[in-house]
């Protein structure tokens, strides 16, 4: 059945993709990742995202992203945090310098499963999406709530190097969809399918580098057009354990 569902969640955009109207775009995203370790059961973890057009140049958006985490029963993990979401156009030449800022309040359920060679992600989330008013082409009063969103991401971590049997090296292969509810939502049930492919390297307990290639397919409101964009991630992940910190 799992096989089944991943079968149909990858052709997805190739179906939507021969339907309708594409525009496509490149992008670079850079972001640091920051897990903060309390105990074997609290961690707080936050990132920062830079997304930016290539091809031409242009901002897109910057990512604020804070979420406290608490281990469950056996492999699973629940999460809940808060987003702040920087809003520049989708259009990299457009003539606006709007930036519109989006609460996303968030929660969450992660499982991983872990195989002979294989390690298998489970993550399940749920948002809130609330974006600034907009009047005449700037900012005004407060924010508005506009849908709710689900998320459902798969996970492959193959290791490709071990060293003194610690995994160095991680082939990692992700497919996340995404749909939107809520009253506002007309024509774009389906909101979006990122396919993500990364190389990870750890160099201690502490920090890890990864570079990707994602393909992020998105529907637009009005339902016939889309985005088909193309993005290079590079990503730094920093691991601090308080408690060895302790022990130390």
């Amino acid at each position: 059945m799992k096989k089944i569902v991943l079968v149909i969640i990858l052709l997805i955009p190739e179906f939507l993709l021969a339907q309708k109207k594409v525009e496509n775009q490149q992008l670079i995203w850079y972001g640091y990742y920051n897990s903060l370790k309390f105990n074997e059961n609290w961690s707080l973890n936050s990132e920062i995202q830079e997304r930016q057009f290539y091809n031409p140049t242009a901002q897109h958006q910057l990512v604020f992203r804070l979420n406290l985490e608490r281990k469950l029963i056996e492999d699973w993990k629940a999460s809940s945090g808060m987003t702040l979401f920087l809003q520049n156009p989708n259009n990299p030449n457009s003539e606006s310098n709007l930036t519109v800022p989006e609460l996303r309040p968030d929660i969450g359920f992660s499982n991983k499963q872990k195989l002979r060679f294989i390690t298998i992600n489970h993550r399940y989330k749920a948002e809130a999406r609330f974006f600034h008013d907009v009047e005449n082409g700037k900012l005004v009063g407060g924010y508005h709530f506009s849908n709710f969103r689900l998320r459902y991401q798969l996970g492959l971590d193959f290791p490709i190097w071990k060293k003194e049997g610690n995994e160095k090296l991680l082939l990692k292969i992700k497919d996340e969809i995404m749909f939107n509810l809520g009253k506002k939502i007309v024509k774009n049930t389906f909101d979006q399918n990122r396919v993500y492919l990364a190389l990870n390297y750890k160099v201690n307990k502490s920090y890890a580098f990864e570079i990707g290639y994602m393909n992020w397919f998105q529907q637009q409101k009005s339902g016939t057009d889309f985005y088909n964009r193309d993005i290079l991630r590079l990503s730094i992940f920093h691991s601090i354990d308080l408690k060895k910190k302790k022990n130390e």
